[in-house]
């Protein structure tokens, strides 16, 4: 490895983990500079695993043999080694998970080669808060989506909030940008799916009545916090779907939501 200790959170060599807490910074800076930044020695792992190579890690000398086993595919990958105060200097937070690392951030590949073979992704449209996008994630691994796509507003899955939501399934499950609608319903009609937008309408059906139709491909759309799907996201949607609720209760948080109708939609579930 190439450990260097370092005593200073002014030093260049640690600018990727300068200021972590500020997500609007981040938001820029990231995609800018082509890195992400994974934190906790299971998501650096998974990451790389994924084929992603990390750019360098951060880690305090107690977990240094962690370090170790995490770059010992790259072994030119610089380990930069600093006090828990320094740690806290530098990006803003206690870092108590054992290591970041900052990656080197994929090129994103096109939406047909996402999609190619699916038959349930999901779509995220200007949803904007990492957690909600981490845990999208997550369900879509587990519960058995093939893709997800996400719009140009919504919130990065690889930023550190989302990744470790995720418990690192943004780096399993595929996933890419759409264009603007109607765009993006060209691209999808294009693919053979039916587009299923999940929203409150009074022309919707119930999530069992969509399920029975039987459609081969579907995507499912979900909005933003609050607001729910865009009239242009509806509007592109081939039909509205809704999850009867119970309680005088009318929505489900996103994610919840999300994790509810992949369950239902699951083409796993349906064989």
């Amino acid at each position: 490895m190439l450990i260097e200790r370092v005593d200073d959170a002014e030093d260049p060599r640690l600018a990727d983990y300068r200021d972590l807490t500020d997500i609007a910074l981040r938001r820029v800076t990231e995609p800018a500079s082509g890195l992400y930044i994974a934190e906790s020695a299971k998501v650096i792992g998974r990451a790389v695993a994924a084929g992603h190579r990390p750019r360098s890690i951060l880690v305090q000398e107690k977990w240094l043999a962690d370090a170790e086993a995490l770059v010992s595919a790259h072994p030119d990958t610089p380990v930069f080694v600093v006090s828990a105060v320094i740690a806290e200097q530098l990006t803003g937070y206690a870092v108590h998970r054992g290591a970041l690392a900052s990656m080197e951030r994929p090129a994103l590949p096109e939406v047909t080669d996402v999609v190619a073979g699916a038959r349930l992704v999901v779509v995220l449209e200007d949803i904007v808060d990492h957690t909600n996008v981490g845990a999208v994630f997550r369900s879509a691994a587990a519960l058995g989506a093939d893709a997800v796509l996400i719009t140009a507003r919504c919130a990065d899955p690889l930023y550190r909030r989302s990744v470790r939501v995720s418990m690192g399934t943004v780096f399993q499950v595929p996933w890419t940008r759409l264009p603007e609608w109607p765009a993006a319903r060209t691209l999808l009609h294009d693919a053979g799916f039916h587009l299923a937008a999940l929203a409150l309408s009074d022309g919707a059906v119930e999530l069992d009545d969509f399920i029975a139709a039987g459609h081969e491909r579907v995507a499912l759309m979900l909005g933003a916090e609050g607001d729910g799907l865009s009239r242009r996201a509806v509007a592109a949607a081939d039909s509205i779907v809704t999850i009867p609720m119970a309680g005088g209760v009318d929505s489900l948080n996103v994610a919840a939501a999300g994790a509810v109708a992949v369950w239902a939609l699951s083409p796993a579930r349906h064989r």
